[in-house]
C-alpha cells in the first residue's frame, strides 16, 4: 500500500485495534499486520507518533504496565469515550471514501 495512504488511515486503524481491548504499542502495531494479513507494516517511527497524537487529542490513554507476554514494563494504551466516537464518525467517512472511489475505480 502506498504510504501516503497509510498515514491517512493509521490512526483509524490504532483506534480499531484499541477498541478490541488495551495492547502496547508492538501489539498495536503487530495486530494491524496480523489482520492485514501481512499486506500493512508500520514503523515504530510511524506508529509512535501517532500514539502521540491521538493521546494528545483525547481519543487513547496510556498507562505503564507490563507486556504480558514477555513481563518487561511496556506503556499500555486504551481507547477512550471520545476515541470510541471519533472511532465510529471515522469508520463512516472511510466506507463513503470507499464506496466514492468503488464508483470511479473499478475493483480487478
Amino acid at each position: 500500500m502506498p504510504s501516503d495512504l497509510l498515514r491517512g488511515t493509521l490512526e483509524m486503524m490504532v483506534l480499531q485495534v484499541l477498541s478490541d481491548g488495551p495492547l502496547h504499542g508492538y501489539a498495536i502495531g503487530r495486530r494491524i499486520q496480523e489482520q492485514s494479513r501481512e499486506a500493512l507494516s508500520i514503523e515504530q517511527g510511524s506508529l509512535y507518533p501517532a500514539l502521540y497524537r491521538l493521546e494528545a487529542a483525547g481519543w487513547i490513554r496510556s498507562r505503564w504496565g507490563r507486556n504480558p507476554e514477555s513481563r518487561r514494563k511496556a506503556r499500555i494504551y486504551r481507547l477512550t469515550a471520545a476515541g470510541r466516537t471519533r472511532l465510529q464518525d471515522d469508520v463512516r467517512g472511510w466506507n463513503a471514501f470507499v464506496a466514492a472511489v468503488s464508483r470511479v475505480v473499478p475493483s480487478e
